[in-house]
């Protein structure tokens, strides 16, 4: 069988696979993202190799490579908060363990309250995260300006603070997970799609891709906000849908910001990477679209929102605009296991705005339970089934920002 080349963005290292799939694999991936690329890595580690991954496009391309990259711990349920302190001690290791520096570095995050209803959100929230370990506190206007001194804290009620939440650089995240899963022995196909399944005689998946059929025992569905039609193929309906959500980066300015900064009103959110740039975006109307469209309207928003919390910004340019797909859930919290209809066909999708941030942890307890390790509390509190009158859906986090 001859060899084809698949190249990462970026100029990232080639990752050599056979031209066309194996006929038979333990686990077949659709979308190659975070999430799918995470869970591939760790069924490497965890000794399952056999797995093959199928992009219909190329790395870094939707919304894992057009986000900010925040990953925070601030959450108001219990399950949340500990996924993502375990997700955090992972990013932590990346650079280490995979090899790649993703430049994560906790300088925090900062929510700002405007509103008595936020104000008790985020006190309600604090209570629960420092029973869970985390160095959160609440502080009144005047405190967060001590964090942020160039905030304008007229008006502001109260925030939070963590300072060990973080942010890191999106795609050398992908790539090291590509790269690492690839040299132990995962398969990862970009600019293939995959347009059948069925279900064969001996209970395997039967995958026609545009490179060649492929029999799996396991499907994992990580298509992001495409998951619904590839369920679809397997005749199952998931109730989610794709939402733009807009973002943008400025000049490089002289560091002065630490903390990702969230205002809960808005829904805008703001960092400064390491090379300088002001990140972020702020929450319009939602519009159902996978469009990628940018706007002025998006433009507009964000930069009113942004001058009056931080004035000193009011002259800065901006170099890039662009958008991406959320992947929305009717209760804000993902889609995980298998529909009753459709076992060994894994679904992780429906993760909102926060699939970047919950994949490493998602892609570990995922091969641990495939491998036949424990099945995390997860994988039951966010069934298909609990929009359908099954077990009652996981509580439902109080904000999505960031």
């Amino acid at each position: 069988m001859g060899l084809g080349v698949e190249k990462m963005a970026g100029g990232g290292a080639a990752l050599q696979v056979p031209a066309a799939p194996p006929a038979r694999v333990e686990v077949a991936i659709i979308g190659a993202g975070v999430m799918g690329l995470s869970i591939a890595y760790n069924l490497a580690v965890r000794g399952l190799s056999d797995v093959v991954l199928f992009e219909r496009g190329y790395l870094a391309e939707g919304a894992s490579g057009r986000n900010g990259g925040g990953v925070r711990q601030q959450w108001s349920t219990e399950v949340n908060v500990r996924l993502m302190q375990r997700s955090v001690e992972l990013c932590k290791s990346f650079a280490v363990e995979l090899g790649v520096n993703v430049w994560f570095r906790q300088g925090g995050y900062l929510f700002l309250a405007r509103k008595p209803a936020e104000v008790a959100r985020l006190e309600k929230n604090v209570a629960l995260q420092n029973r869970l370990g985390l160095p959160t506190r609440m502080m009144d206007g005047a405190g967060a300006a001590e964090v942020v001194p160039e905030l304008d804290p007229r008006g502001v009620l109260a925030a939070s603070f963590n300072p060990s939440d973080g942010i890191l650089f999106p795609w050398p995240f992908l790539w090291g997970y590509a790269q690492r899963a690839a040299e132990m022995g995962v398969l990862l196909y970009t600019q293939t799609a995959v347009h059948g399944i069925e279900r064969e005689a001996d209970g395997r998946w039967r995958l026609a891709t545009s490179r060649g059929a492929v029999s799996a025992r396991r499907v994992i569905n990580a298509a992001g906000a495409w998951s619904p039609e590839v369920a679809r193929l397997v005749s199952v309906e998931l109730p989610t849908w794709p939402i733009r959500h807009e973002i943008c980066s400025s000049e490089p300015l002289k560091p002065f910001l630490g903390p990702m900064v969230s205002e809960l009103e808005s829904g805008l959110y703001f960092s400064q990477s390491m090379r300088g740039e002001i990140v972020g975006g702020v929450s319009l109307p939602p519009e159902r679209t996978y469009s990628t469209r940018s706007t002025l309207r998006f433009l507009t928003t964000y930069a009113q929102r942004l001058v009056a919390l931080v004035p000193l910004l009011a002259g800065v340019k901006v170099l890039r605009q662009w958008a991406g797909a959320y992947d929305m859930s009717p209760d804000g919290n993902p889609i995980l296991g298998c529909p009753p209809d459709a076992p060994d066909f894994f679904l992780a999708c429906g993760f909102v705005g926060h699939g970047f941030m919950m994949a490493p942890v998602i892609g570990q307890l995922y091969a641990e339970w495939l491998t036949g390790g424990t099945r995390h509390e997860i994988f039951d509190r966010c069934r298909l089934d609990r929009f359908a009158g099954g077990p009652a859906a996981a509580d439902r986090e109080d904000f999505n920002i960031g």
